[in-house]
């Protein structure tokens, strides 16, 4: 299973608005980056993990797809705590490495963000087609149909990328010049990659061009995205775990504003 492909499910969540789950993770995102505490982005993280038994991915899916999140938090944590702002107690100390209080409790805030943001981006988007994407931003946004298209057909060809870069990679392999000088033979193969990719998107362009898709009239689109009660509401239940985790933080003291 790829990461890149969209999960399917019969859930409600399946059939929300693509719009409605960008502007909650926006929301929730756009809080939690505004503060550094541990406090909000552990009452945010809590508040999600309650959430994700309705988000249709079975305990296996979930962690095949939000696994890089999984690593880029420890990873930005122990980061944070060997090189952040020293302050308080000093608990080690090595050249330019300085674990003191300050930097644990910021590594430990880093850490649960990361988490709090990513982890429900992942999983709402992978419940997310891109035409349906493309439909919503298009006709509930109201973004220029020609952008929307464009981005869509470039999204498509994600996939096709990954398959190329196999096929390159097999190539070369056969040709016997893929056993020795790993880096070299990665740059050369993503040059390669480039070529083709390049190639791939004038053709894609012209063909569209040609279909009319670049068009200077009102568009029409095969299905209608609407903007319901169930989109409201998750909408309305981001802002609800946004709000919460801002509350808590501020009335234990944790409120750390990066802004100030």
């Amino acid at each position: 299973m790829s990461v890149l492909t969209p999960a399917r499910g019969t859930q409600a969540i399946f059939r929300i608005n693509p719009v409605a789950k960008l502007a909650a993770a926006l929301l929730l995102a756009g809080v939690l980056i505004l503060t550094i505490d541990w406090v909000s982005a552990a009452v945010a993280l809590a508040c999600e993990f309650v959430l994700f038994f309705w988000a249709g991915l079975s305990l296996k899916a979930f962690a095949l797809r939000t696994l890089p999140v999984w690593i880029a938090a420890p990873t930005a944590g122990v980061t944070t705590l060997l090189y952040g702002q020293a302050a308080g107690a000093v608990y080690w100390s090595f050249g330019l490495v300085n674990v003191t209080e300050g930097s644990l409790e910021l590594a430990i805030a880093t850490t649960l963000r990361i988490l709090a943001i990513g982890l429900p981006s992942v999983v709402l988007f992978v419940t997310v087609d891109p035409t349906d994407l493309a439909d919503g931003l298009a006709q509930v946004v109201k973004l220029p149909a020609r952008f929307v298209l464009g981005g869509l057909a470039g999204l498509r060809l994600v996939g096709l990328f990954l398959e190329d870069w196999r096929a390159l990679e097999l190539a070369r392999r056969a040709r016997g010049i893929a056993d020795h000088g790993a880096l070299r033979r990665l740059l050369s193969q993503a040059f390669a990659l480039l070529v083709l990719s390049i190639r791939r998107g004038s053709k894609l362009a012209t063909a569209m061009e040609a279909r009319g898709f670049g068009a200077p009239v009102r568009r029409t689109w095969a299905r209608p995205s609407t903007f319901r009660g169930c989109e409201v509401a998750l909408v309305g239940i981001g802002l609800a775990v946004a709000l919460l985790a801002v509350g808590v933080s501020v009335a234990t003291g944790s409120w750390n504003c990066v802004l100030t």
